[in-house]
């Protein structure tokens, strides 16, 4: 049986959680918004058309941020047309997803569910077909009181009081040749600068987020951002990652490793922020938000067969198994390791589409990517501890040396409460871990949860929704201020502390 020792000092920390790492998107794409959270008609909408069944299991999430409206469908999007009474909207094609928008749903309905769902939101601009005074006038109708055009126009609309919508991202993957209107470096720079620059002026409290690289593979990576920052950096607060992985090959060691590669992406994007910001000779640093990452890669022979042109398709519907679940924990842990530069992250996306959460038209059920992301998310929340893993390693195709443990311990000191996640990857033995926490010794487990299955390939379905869930584990203790716990092979774990 392999051994794993975790350490940790109570006076070395990482930094403190901002709630919006647990952040998610909904883009116009697939089912995420029509059928997703909206379907009038259906026996689960409410008055205002939102599938009340999904409401609940987003406020179980416990999400605090939403990115809206994309995604590649901003790049082309008039948010004019997706305002006013519904019977004037136009029908637009969508070229980026080659679907037909009806925009039936838009801003104002957004804001609305997000105000049912317990979330805030994060507003993306068209900087791909248009530009700052659009993305200005945007502002201007969200968070103006009233006596300006495109206030008074959203009171006309029926929004007596304004959005105040404070996290803004200044366009999406614009350095990807699928992007409408995607621009170099010098030009992206320059318009986010521009952009930014007339946002500020208009509502000095907003937040702004530059484009980073779409991918780490993208062969402009590094000088993107090194050049977009210096452009921009006076008029940004934060700088996008966005990271998708995927076990098409079914090497399934390699996948669970991606959680290396994500590691090191996030260390490669500080030091070029804060390379800049050394050339720059000042105080302000960029953070990150890390506002698109999940598994994405089970639906990709399907969306290539899908019809042009039609509404709503079913597109992006990742059916996630186990060993999903098993990255997407680690991934996770991997964002609150940063937790000291990580400040946004969202899971991509929320429902239907490649998302944790599914729906037909008889139920809503949740994916196995639900569960890691329920717990890391309502018991992840303190301060990060600097959590130093001693584990055996093993040789990844991709990433190299990979550990078969990933770790984190947080700490919430106002609840008096540790919490440790953590995953073993080790596909054929169980692993033995023990970490001293003496310095806690008051502490006693009052939860562990483990998620694990005997197949890999195994997932949740509307028939069979429990198919891979949770149960209570049985082989941790804390005596005397040690921690020792037996986690299974392949298996994802939460245990939880509390003063006595």
């Amino acid at each position: 049986m392999k051994k794993a020792e975790i350490i940790v000092d109570r006076h070395f920390l990482i930094g403190d959680v901002d709630k919006r790492i647990f952040g998610s998107f909904i883009e116009h794409l697939g089912r995420a918004v029509y059928e997703g959270i909206y379907q009038p008609g259906s026996p689960f909408a409410d008055t205002d058309g939102m599938r009340t069944d999904v409401l609940e299991l987003v406020r179980e999430l416990q999400v605090p941020v939403v990115r809206y409206p994309g995604g590649n469908f901003v790049s082309g999007y008039h948010w004019e047309d997706g305002v006013g009474p519904k019977d004037l909207r136009p029908a637009r094609p969508d070229p980026a997803w080659q679907v037909i928008e009806t925009n039936a749903f838009g801003l104002n309905e957004f804001v609305t569910w997000a105000q049912k769902a317990d979330t805030e939101v994060m507003m993306a601009v068209n900087l791909g077909t248009r530009g700052p005074e659009d993305a200005k006038n945007l502002l201007e109708y969200c968070n103006f009181e009233s006596g300006t055009y495109y206030s008074d126009l959203r009171k006309k609309h029926g929004y007596e009081k304004p959005h105040h919508i404070k996290l803004w991202c200044l366009g999406n993957e614009m350095d990807g040749p699928w992007q409408i209107g995607h621009k170099t470096a010098v030009e992206y720079g320059r318009t986010a600068e521009e952009t930014g620059r007339m946002m500020k002026m208009l509502d000095p409290s907003i937040e702004t987020v530059a484009c980073g690289s779409s991918n780490l593979e993208m062969p402009t990576f590094g000088s993107w951002e090194e050049t977009v920052l210096d452009l921009c950096y006076d008029q940004v607060d934060y700088l996008s990652l966005h990271q998708y992985y995927g076990n098409a090959n079914g090497d399934t060691a390699d996948f669970l490793a991606s959680s290396v590669g994500m590691d090191q992406f996030i260390s490669s994007v500080i030091s070029i922020c804060d390379c800049v910001k050394a050339k720059k000779r000042t105080n302000k640093q960029i953070n990150l938000s890390f506002d698109e990452w999940n598994v994405w890669y089970h639906s990709n022979d399907a969306d290539a067969k899908l019809p042009k042109w039609s509404k709503a398709p079913h597109q992006l519907e990742d059916i996630y198994n186990f060993e999903d679940a098993l990255l997407v924990g680690s991934m996770l842990i991997t964002l609150l390791r940063h937790a000291d530069r990580v400040k946004i992250a969202c899971l991509a996306q929320l429902v239907n589409v490649i998302a944790p959460i599914m729906t037909s038209d008889t139920g809503a059920w949740r994916q196995t990517i639900f569960y890691p992301f329920f717990y890391t998310s309502r018991y992840g929340r303190g301060t990060v501890m600097n959590t130093i893993v001693k584990a055996p390693v093993y040789e990844s195709r991709t990433y190299g040396d990979a550990s078969y443990l990933d770790s984190v311990l947080i700490w919430n000191q106002e609840n008096d409460e540790l919490t440790l996640f953590a995953v073993n990857k080790s596909l054929e033995e169980d692993l033995e871990i023990s970490c001293d926490l003496r310095q806690f010794t008051e502490y006693r487990i009052v939860d562990h949860k483990i998620l694990t299955h005997e197949n890999l390939k195994a997932v949740n379905t509307e028939d069979h929704p429990l198919e891979v869930t949770p149960v209570s584990g049985q082989n941790a203790a804390l005596d005397s201020g040690k921690l020792t716990a037996l986690f299974p092979k392949h298996s994802w774990q939460m245990i939880r502390m509390c003063k006595k």
